[in-house]
């Protein structure tokens, strides 16, 4: 007993480089670095929240190496941000770093940028011939990029936020221009997980349009209600609650849309030697949603003078006939069947099981903002709705062993249903959780 103990002790210890603890002596220093300079300003929730947040950061960079990286990058930079700032914002428009890199603003500029520039490389890696491992090479690493700027914009835009006044500091995860920058980044990083765990880049392309819409919309919510502006925090919002239920909730909905984007390459794949256009059903639903866009912001075209939606057009045209006159070269290049399914699983097992913890964190929060648990708003409504059709696609597919073409069908189907319950009850529903109206 003690000899196997003692073996299975060395192999873990063996898995440990001196990268693992270096980084992790770094976690704990900064942890307790914030902890002491700051422990004044923390209730009794948020001391634990930053014990878990110290050891979760080393499970998870311990777990997937490349996140030692990015995270050392990120609070060097944005600490870099901070000492610039002075404890003065108007520095912002002064200091050259702050005004063209690292305040929050200008690092997610940067990531708008780099994931539009990451997603055109992925699809040049579909065209590009001898040079298509390149091209994809340098969208991976554009994504990449991509998320070390949102983090730090992110981290930056927290410290602004404190800056404004005492009781406007928050964790930036409070409306619709915060958690679209939440979405992209979790996206993309689920996405170079499975990109790295698997070995191929040619999903990129698929994942990376999904990316690249949500920073679509992001950049026309900016225009037209110049929603990187800070605002304090309605009263329901502040609290530590939604530290953890938000993070979690978008957990779920990004590596839901990463299986709807994979369950779509899987039907490209599918239907590739599809010789009739009419039939290749996946492509013309491609089309209809990113037409139905700007039928839905119509009421906003002229805020954004309607040259913004002429461009989405345009490209979202390009992109669907791309698709469609190269679909045997895109499915050449694709990973096999198995590869895709078992991405679509592993992403819906995931984003379920957070999804599942966000929705009891929500009632949680629910009981202690408005006194009781569930209330049928039409945010907890559609939110049920979400859960129950990604568990019936577990059921079906742990009892049932569904795969294949009816899978991909209904994690796409599912992106309708998860984009409803993102965005679709900000805009034509109200009630309890209309904090993000557009």
């Amino acid at each position: 007993m003690n000899t196997t103990t003692l073996t299975l002790n060395e192999s873990w210890l063996s898995r440990r480089n001196l990268f693992d603890w270096v980084f992790a002596a770094l976690v704990v220093a900064g942890g307790l670095f914030a902890f002491a300079r700051h422990a004044g300003s923390m209730d009794y929730y948020e001391k634990p929240i930053l014990v878990a947040a110290m050891v979760s950061l080393i499970a998870i960079c311990w777990f997937w190496r490349p996140l030692r990286v990015l995270a050392i990058v990120v609070a060097a930079a944005s600490l870099l941000a901070i000492a610039s700032y002075q404890g003065d914002l108007a520095r912002a428009d002064t200091v050259f770093w702050l005004k063209y890199f690292l305040s929050s603003q200008s690092a997610i500029l940067w990531m708008s940028m780099l994931f539009f520039m990451s997603t055109l490389f992925y699809w040049l890696g579909f065209f590009g011939g001898k040079q298509s491992d390149t091209f994809d090479m340098i969208g991976s690493r554009l994504a990449w990029a991509a998320v070390t700027m949102a983090l730090i914009g992110t981290m930056v835009r927290w410290y602004e936020s404190h800056q404004l006044g005492p009781d406007i500091g928050h964790i930036p995860v409070s409306n619709l221009y915060e958690v679209f920058v939440l979405f992209c980044w979790l996206t993309a990083a689920f996405y170079l997980y499975f990109e790295e765990r698997y070995n191929t880049r040619a999903l990129g392309a698929f994942v990376m349009l999904v990316v690249s819409a949500a920073v679509g919309f992001l950049l026309w919510y900016t225009i037209v209600r110049e929603a990187h502006e800070i605002q304090p925090l309605v009263p329901a919002l502040q609290s530590w609650w939604m530290k953890l239920h938000v993070p979690a909730n978008f957990i779920g909905y990004g590596t839901f849309a990463l299986a709807a984007m994979v369950a779509f390459a899987y039907l490209i794949k599918e239907q590739a030697e599809e010789k009739r256009w009419y039939k290749l059903t996946p492509i013309w639903l491609l089309g209809v949603a990113l037409c139905f866009v700007p039928v839905a912001f119509r009421q906003r075209v002229q805020e954004a003078g309607g040259s913004y939606w002429v461009v989405y057009a345009g490209i979202s045209a390009l992109i669907a006939a791309g698709i469609l006159l190269g679909r045997k070269r895109i499915a050449a290049r694709l990973p096999a069947n198995e590869v895709l399914d078992d991405v679509m699983y592993k992403s819906i097992t995931v984003g379920f099981a957070f999804f599942t913890i966000a929705t009891v964190l929500g009632a949680l929060w629910a009981a202690d903002a408005w006194g009781g648990y569930w209330s049928w708003d039409p945010k907890e409504t559609w939110a049920l709705i979400v859960w129950l059709n990604y568990a019936a696609w577990l059921h079906m597919r742990l009892v049932k062993g569904l795969r294949g073409t009816v899978a991909a069908w209904w994690a796409l189907g599912g992106l309708a249903v998860t984009t409803f319950a993102f965005l679709g009850v900000n805009m034509f529903l109200s009630g309890l959780h209309s904090y993000g109206t557009l």
